[in-house]
């Protein structure tokens, strides 16, 4: 069965628009209107990457800016690994063909996605697929921190300090120690506000591969 991925056909504007989503403040709605008039843009051409946000899963299925979105206006790293985060999500048909997809140049890329839409070669759409994929590429990084990508941190105190859990040895009558010392952590994952099934798939593959 063939897949479909997100995309823009004016991959052009995607950077732009991600820019000066960095630049505005959290709206209560992304909408059409907000688009158009406070972000400043207004043309058709614009308008998919709405859709396409809903897929990557920084906005809700009602406008409402998600967890992602508030992460990746964050500070350069949160935003990098934010991105990427959503780009595994958005394309996570793509992510079990190859989970390394975004190592890929542009070429090998687009082969893998003509052969998992089952589009022809020179296709504009696959083009398009391929083009938005590498602009929203541009403003990730795949290989930040797993405490970055999911939103946890490692505490269970309100500073976000590294509780330790273990035994830190105990002294026996001759006052040396007569267990080893042991150390435990509890690391707290901050789920997205979202029903969207694919965002937990992606969190937990994350922390299969990077924590477990």
């Amino acid at each position: 069965m063939s897949e479909t991925l997100p995309y823009m056909n004016s991959t052009g504007l995607v950077g732009k628009i991600l820019d000066k989503i960095k630049e505005a403040r959290t709206p209560d709605r992304f909408s059409q209107d907000y688009l158009g008039t406070v972000l400043g843009f207004s043309s058709g051409s614009a308008r998919p990457f709405i859709p396409l946000a809903k897929r990557l899963s920084l906005i809700n299925a009602d406008g409402t800016p998600t967890d992602l979105y508030r992460r990746f206006r964050g500070t350069s790293e949160e935003s990098k690994a934010a991105m990427a985060q959503a780009i595994r999500v958005g394309y996570a048909p793509l992510y079990k063909r190859n989970e390394f997809a975004h190592r890929m140049d542009r070429k090998k890329l687009e082969g893998l996605i003509r052969e998992l839409t089952g589009m022809e070669e020179g296709n504009s759409v696959l083009r398009a697929m391929t083009g938005t994929f590498e602009a929203l590429k541009a403003y990730a990084d795949f290989d930040a921190s797993p405490e970055s990508e999911s939103g946890g941190t490692r505490s269970d105190d309100a500073n976000g300090q590294a509780e330790d859990r273990g035994d830190r040895g105990r002294q026996g009558s001759d006052g040396d120690a007569s267990l080893p010392v042991r150390f435990g952590y509890t690391i707290n994952i901050n789920l997205p506000d979202t029903n969207d099934i694919a965002v937990f798939n992606a969190i937990f593959k994350s922390m299969k591969e990077h924590l477990l």
